[in-house]
């Protein structure tokens, strides 16, 4: 039977799906799927009643940060004085490469474990949730950001882990806030070796030229305000030699969120 177009019926390709009847097997897939697995507690893999959701336990075990901080480094105070702009005293006598830094919550418990499970033991459906809560404690930087960019692996590592967890961590909270996301425009063209039980001076050393913006991907970041994004701030070494090398390339700003941050509250 020939078609509108002139060709015959089967020519004029595949009726239309109905979309109605997708998202129903859409849905029983995903009950089917909640039956097979039951939701489990993001941080102790405790029955919950969403997926990537926190248990009671774990949610009170989480030591979110709030203000008032450090406005550099985002490391939560002691005492509230009422003074917005008020440095920590390591911002004030150690000033970070990057302008601000936010976290999420201190490394400690369950922070660890999410952190650990995400990286360590493959558990990539923690990262949406751990992105969005990210996405909630940067909310400003996201804002005024004009792109998003992970802190990369090395290729050698890339390889063992098979994922970059900065890279996981960043796609989202890069699309739910309207940004372009920017895996290529910073390389780690130096195999370091693991950050684990140096000193702050030994890491900053460890990370010297680890880090590089391809001349190719150059107009990606040339005059941008750059949201840096990683798992983790330890000392700072890693988010520091990252932002150096983005302001070498060319960035007009560098600021760095992550989920989790190491250090007691500052004095």
């Amino acid at each position: 039977m020939p078609s509108p177009e002139g060709g015959t019926a089967s020519e004029a390709g595949p009726p239309p799906i109905d979309t109605r009847f997708v998202r129903h097997v859409r849905a029983f897939a995903a009950r089917a799927i909640g039956v097979i697995y039951p939701p489990s507690c993001a941080g102790c893999g405790g029955a919950t009643a969403d997926p990537g959701a926190l248990c009671p336990s774990c949610w009170t075990g989480l030591r979110l940060i709030a203000a008032p901080f450090c406005p550099r480094y985002g490391t939560p105070f002691a005492l509230d004085l009422g003074i917005d702009t008020l440095l920590s005293p390591r911002a004030i006598a150690e000033p970070p490469v990057f302008a601000r830094a936010r976290a999420v919550a201190l490394y400690d418990d369950t922070a660890r474990s999410l952190v650990h499970r995400l990286k360590y033991e493959d558990r990539l459906d923690l990262a949406q949730a751990m992105a969005r809560m990210m996405s909630a404690a940067g909310k400003t930087l996201i804002a005024e950001a004009d792109c998003v960019v992970p802190v990369p692996l090395h290729r050698w590592r890339l390889w063992r882990r098979r994922f970059n967890q900065a890279a996981l961590l960043a796609r989202p909270i890069a699309r739910g806030g309207g940004r372009p996301f920017e895996p290529q425009a910073l390389a780690r063209v130096k195999a370091t070796r693991s950050q684990v039980g140096l000193t702050r001076a030994g890491r900053a050393e460890n990370l010297q030229g680890a880090f590089r913006v391809p001349p190719t991907q150059a107009a990606r970041i040339q005059g941008r305000r750059v949201l840096l994004v990683d798992d983790v701030t330890t000392t700072g070494a890693t988010a520091n030699a990252a932002a150096r090398a983005l302001l070498r390339g060319g960035a007009a700003s560098v600021d760095l969120l992550t989920f989790a941050l190491v250090g007691d509250p500052a004095g």
